[in-house]
């Protein structure tokens, strides 16, 4: 399954534009009310050092891309229709927005920094709007919609906790697996909101509310992205955003300058690989005077003042640091780092911290996984038992009964 990040915010706070930078996909953007009416998925890029430098080889990749030593690995990132009071209660477009936000392993809140949306998403002056209470509503919702799943689930949770041998635990993931909650985050919110040991059905209103904000924060690690960062008001509503959140990361992002780079370059007009801190433009007679300011624009109010666009690095940091992601390379023969097929290094994984070789070989095919024996270290030449906890660019060769290519 690939990895998931869903784009949450209110309506034109630039969620589409950041979904559009991050994929090239050219879904409708506008200042109304729903411009995006139903989720639209694409395919984003993670982005780290590929090993193949470090063996002297040159890769074939073929899971992902390699471009100048950087692996672009393809994760799927979805835009999801701008949020209203309510939504937890099915207005609006509420209930699906809702259910697709919970199938993702992270979500991106995009605020608008600038200030120039009110309350309920319509353009305003700039300055005029409230990027703090923005970000608030929205996670209201999320946490009133995780309440109302839960108590319409209590008498379930108990019955599955009295009539088998479910801790409370495991009949609170087994109710709300729907929406992507686990186990492990079900104990840590039990842990924190001090109700591991009470009866669910003795919970009040305030207990039930604390738990589901905590299940919420776990289940689905967010960061914010302080969108619209070049405009007037940003920097000083950044600020604010680090000191009221401060237990989120909160990025600096410029969808608009992102989008204008990646369609430039696609088009051949500048050399840009995402979340570098420059850019060179190549034609330069090509280029028509509305292109040429918008370009000088982002040096200057961009990378000038915040190194770079901040989307790449913002889809960097929700995999590898809030997901905890390593990248991992099987090959066939751990001595040549090629595929049955002879490809160098052809794919890579993202494996969760904590994964073994036996997960991986389960992830890479089921048959792999039942007739596992060990992997080979690719460095070591050393033999790995199915238990060996894998690390980050660990490159190996998996054995097994039913080894497949």
């Amino acid at each position: 399954m690939p990895i998931r990040i869903g784009i949450i915010g209110k309506t034109n706070a630039g969620k589409t534009t950041l979904f559009n930078s991050m994929t090239l996909l050219s879904a409708e953007v506008s200042n109304y009310p729903f411009t995006t009416k139903s989720p639209q998925s694409g395919v984003a890029n993670v982005v780290t050092l590929c090993v193949h430098k470090e063996f002297n080889v040159k890769d074939n990749p073929v899971n992902s891309r390699c471009e100048d030593g950087w692996r672009f690995i393809p994760v799927e990132v979805t835009d999801l229709p701008g949020l209203i009071k309510g939504a937890w209660m099915g207005k609006g477009l509420g209930n699906q927005f809702l259910a697709v936000a919970a199938q993702s392993d992270a979500l991106f809140h995009v605020v608008d920094a600038s200030g120039s949306i009110d309350k309920d998403g319509k353009i305003t002056e700039a300055g005029t709007g409230d990027p703090i209470a923005d970000f608030a509503d929205v996670e209201l919702e999320l946490v009133l919609w995780y309440v109302k799943l839960f108590t319409s689930n209590i008498s379930k949770i108990s019955k599955l906790v009295k009539t088998s041998k479910y801790s409370l635990a495991d009949a609170v993931a087994e109710v709300l697996q729907g929406i992507g909650v686990k186990k492990e985050h079900v104990i840590r919110a039990l842990s924190d909101s001090l109700l591991t040991e009470k009866n669910v059905e003795n919970w009040n209103e305030k207990e039930i509310q604390n738990f589901c904000w905590i299940l919420r924060e776990v289940s689905k690690p967010t960061i914010i992205l302080a969108n619209k960062m070049d405009l007037p008001y940003a920097a000083e509503n950044f600020q604010k955003l680090r000191e009221t959140y401060k237990g989120l990361i909160v990025v600096p992002t410029s969808g608009e300058a992102e989008l204008t780079l990646r369609r430039a370059e696609a088009k051949g007009l500048i050399k840009y690989v995402p979340g570098e801190e420059r850019f060179e433009i190549l034609k330069p007679q090509e280029l028509n005077e509305a292109q040429k300011a918008a370009l000088a624009y982002i040096k200057r109010k961009v990378f000038g003042e915040y190194l770079r666009t901040g989307v790449q690095f913002a889809l960097n940091i929700a995999v590898f640091k809030l997901l905890k992601m390593n990248t991992i390379y099987p090959v066939a023969d751990p001595e040549k780092l090629t595929d049955k097929q002879g490809r160098v290094l052809p794919d890579v994984y993202l494996m969760p911290t904590g994964s073994t070789v036996e997960d991986l070989a389960r992830t890479i095919h089921s048959d792999l996984a039942k007739g596992l024996l060990y992997a080979v270290d690719a460095r070591t030449g050393l033999r790995l038992p199915a238990n060996y906890v894998l690390r980050d660019r660990d490159v190996l060769s998996i054995v097994s009964t039913a080894r497949r290519g």
